[in-house]
């Protein structure tokens, strides 16, 4: 049976409304679909890291987040007890992030995936994955009238998380696993100001954050490691205020703001899946996944949509076969992906670095371009190979060494 779609994107968030818009603007015919309905939250990091902002001004994307009211972030500071290192994510083309309520985010990429020719189906619930021959081509699922559809494509992308229907079908190999490290939570308060400001609080296996967000709210995280998950989820919020009351000055503040919603979180494992075979590709959580405590997951979404909708339109076009782009594709994605993977994974362990990395570390303070380094290695402005590559961590150490 001939195919009605060039490509059916399953899940309508980060990755999904981006992968889809750009295919769309290929000039191929593209059907998104979600079982939710836009605007509508999730639990998620938020952040738009300045790389991230660089994507939607590529995008034409930008300003029409800013319109939202959303407020810049132009300083990260990461506050480790006895010194903080302070400066700044981005890069001159792009200085700045962004911390979007996914209710604005979300809606804006799908409105701007509608403006590029994608159909699009909320509230519809993907139940199976058609497979045939060991190939998938298509989806079958409930409307939001409770109507039994089936779609076929030539490449069907799996773009709904970590849970992904997509991947639970094809069974994709993992790679780089790790177990979970991190149990997180977040919630919203008033009356906490930022002024431009990302705060990162670290203490002996403890954790916090604060960055602002739409409304006037400011998102507040804190986190102990997974081994205490079970012992600590019967009391969320007297285990998160404990956390903050280990920084008297992130304590004294809360006590004067408004907490506005309930705490949302979860726990995240942390591995890559291969992303592609007969018919089918993953991005975004679907594909790769690891701890939010870098607050990259956005990012990693938006460079997966530009690789993937790349790979994909040279498939679908012939100019290359599907295996050999694909194959590419993976390879660049994590060759680009593996050294923050590996640095989130040891930030998400609450445990102290290394002592040559906290020898690094010590040496930062009074040295603003070493700093500014950090942070944007932090941000994923630059990569963490770049920011311990040996010649940098000796220009850095012989400069505090001379101070």
């Amino acid at each position: 049976m001939k195919p009605t779609y060039d490509v059916i994107v399953v899940g309508a968030r980060c990755a999904g409304s981006p992968t889809a818009m750009l295919l769309a603007r290929q000039g191929f015919r593209v059907l998104l679909v979600d079982r939710a309905t836009f605007p509508s939250d999730t639990v998620s990091t938020h952040v738009v890291q300045p790389l991230a902002a660089a994507a939607l001004a590529r995008w034409g994307l930008l300003d029409r987040l800013v319109a939202t009211g959303c407020p810049p972030i132009d300083r990260y500071a990461y506050d480790f007890g006895s010194f903080t290192i302070a400066g700044s994510p981005g890069t001159a083309e792009s200085p700045v992030a962004y911390c979007p309520r996914r209710t604005f985010l979300d809606k804006l990429l799908l409105d701007a995936a509608v403006e590029a020719g994608v159909e699009v189906r909320e509230g519809f619930v993907v139940e199976e994955i058609l497979q045939e021959n060991g190939r998938v081509v298509g989806i079958r699922g409930k409307s939001r009238r409770g109507e039994w559809i089936d779609e076929r494509a030539a490449i069907v992308v799996g773009a709904d998380g970590r849970s992904s229907r997509v991947a639970a079908a094809v069974q994709p190999a993992k790679y780089h696993e790790r177990p979970p490290l991190l149990a997180s939570y977040y919630s919203y308060w008033s009356g906490l100001p930022m002024m431009g400001r990302f705060e990162t609080y670290i203490r002996p296996r403890r954790g916090a954050a604060m960055v602002e967000t739409h409304q006037g709210l400011t998102l507040v995280i804190a986190g102990w490691p997974y081994a205490e998950f079970e012992e600590k989820k019967h009391d969320v919020e007297g285990n998160f205020l404990a956390v903050t009351a280990l920084v008297p000055q992130v304590a004294d503040r809360l006590g004067r703001a408004k907490r506005e919603s309930k705490f949302f979180g979860a726990t995240v494992p942390n591995y890559f899946r291969k992303p592609f075979g007969p018919g089918w590709v993953l991005v975004g959580d679907a594909g790769y996944i690891k701890d939010p405590i870098t607050a990259q997951g956005i990012y990693n979404s938006w460079t997966d949509a530009e690789r993937w909708s790349v790979a994909i339109g040279a498939a679908l076009t012939g100019a290359r076969t599907f295996d050999d782009a694909m194959a590419e594709a993976q390879r660049d994605r994590d060759s680009a992906a593996l050294p923050m993977y590996e640095l989130t994974c040891q930030l998400a362990t609450l445990e102290p670095p290394p002592l040559a990395v906290q020898l690094i570390f010590g040496a930062l303070p009074g040295n603003q371009n070493a700093s500014d380094a950090f942070v944007r290695m932090n941000a994923g402005t630059i990569s963490p190979a770049e920011f311990f590559a040996p010649d940098h961590v000796g220009r850095i150490l012989a400069s505090a060494q001379a101070a």
